[in-house]
Formats: C-alpha cells, sequence, structure tokens
C-alpha cells in the first residue's frame, strides 16, 4: 500500500453566489502540500474575493494561521522550507 503524503497547508475562501435552489456552503476549502502552492492558490483566489484565509493543518508544526487582514502581509513574506517533493 503506497504512503500518501498529507498535505500540510489550507486556503479557506468565501465561494461566488449559487443558485439558491441549490444548497451550497459559503465557504470552501483547498488543502496543499506547501507554502508556496498555498500562496499561489491564495494569489488566485484575491481576483474573487478579499475573504480568504489559510494555515496549517494539525499536526504541522510550528502551527500558522493567517487571517484574511494578513493575506496581502504573508502573501510578500518568504516562502518558508516545507516545499513539496
Amino acid at each position: 500500500m503506497a504512503v500518501r503524503r498529507q498535505d500540510t497547508w489550507y486556503v479557506s475562501f468565501e465561494q461566488k453566489k449559487c443558485d439558491l435552489a441549490k444548497r451550497a456552503f459559503s465557504r470552501a476549502t483547498e488543502t496543499f502540500r506547501s507554502e508556496l502552492e498555498a500562496k499561489e492558490f491564495a494569489k488566485q483566489k484575491l481576483t474573487e474575493t478579499q475573504n480568504i484565509s489559510a494555515g496549517t493543518l494539525n499536526p504541522h508544526l510550528p502551527k500558522r494561521v493567517i487571517s484574511s487582514a494578513q493575506m496581502s502581509q504573508w502573501l510578500e513574506e518568504p516562502t518558508g522550507t516545507d516545499t513539496a517533493p
């Protein structure tokens, strides 16, 4: 059985408004193996909505939580050392 490497970062974002007849969640979350992948996705989503948050998934340490207000600062920071293989 192959061992799947776990994702360590998430980006949560507000979804576009959907048809009222369909049941839809107001937010969606994508997970990523590296901070770089998460940042690239967050940059793309910023063109659609400003309501984005990100962070690390348990049990990844150090724990990071990036709020919408901190998003632009995080995107400008140098990327950490956790890169995908």
